[in-house]
């Protein structure tokens, strides 16, 4: 690899990683004058505490921000005829940066919008595919944490048959980190006490403070 080529891939790299720093809850809620989701709430910069300090309008809008930061980078390198290989470290790079963004002292999300934009535009069949798990897991189960991580496993499986070989590392990476970032929700999960969707809460303030988001 030549030294042009390096540079060249390290800045799509580095590109991908700040725009997944970018907090997309943080902007929403300074934008539209809600409390800080870093300081209220679970004290989680995610979608889903924004869904519950400033209502579903903000969630939509702070999710969707989510998953554009991983669009962009790869939608752009897909522009600019990126090699398959390099565009699924590029997604991870942007995944990586929601989960551990430089902007918030590396504390972030649990980067599960971010990779469903970005494996969507590097393979649309399989991020509609594990779209279609979530959706599966989360209606049987009513767990958005369990139907995150079901979902993840399963693209990086799947990317065996619809992506090359290559890709498999940096898509695994990608599962992993997010299964990582889901170990309190498994233990929550296990001890019976995990929130389920559209569960109501009996003690509102106590969830808040120990409910971990799954965005």
């Amino acid at each position: 690899m030549t030294l042009s080529k390096l540079m060249l891939n390290s800045g799509w790299l580095i590109f991908a990683y700040l725009l997944g720093s970018i907090s997309s809850a943080l902007v929403v809620s300074k934008i539209m004058k809600l409390p800080d989701p870093r300081t209220e709430g679970s004290k989680n910069p995610g979608a889903t505490n924004v869904l519950r300090l400033g209502g579903k309008k903000a969630a939509i809008i702070t999710l969707l921000g989510d998953i554009l930061k991983g669009v962009i980078p790869v939608a752009m390198g897909r522009l600019f005829h990126v090699p398959e290989l390099e565009l699924a470290f590029i997604a991870l790079a942007a995944v990586i940066g929601h989960v551990f963004p430089l902007f918030l002292g590396f504390k972030g999300g649990k980067g599960v919008a971010t990779a469903f934009g970005a494996i969507t535009v590097l393979s649309w069949p399989l991020g509609s595919a594990g779209l279609i798990v979530w959706i599966a897991i989360a209606g049987l189960f009513r767990y958005s944490s369990l139907a995150s991580i079901c979902a993840t496993i399963f693209i990086s499986f799947a990317a065996w048959f619809l992506l090359s070989k290559a890709c498999l590392l940096p898509l695994a990476a990608i599962s992993l980190l997010i299964v990582l970032r889901h170990k309190d929700n498994i233990i929550r999960m296990i001890q019976g006490k995990e929130s389920k969707i559209g569960e109501r809460k009996k003690n509102d303030e106590k969830t808040l403070s120990h409910t971990e988001k799954h965005c």
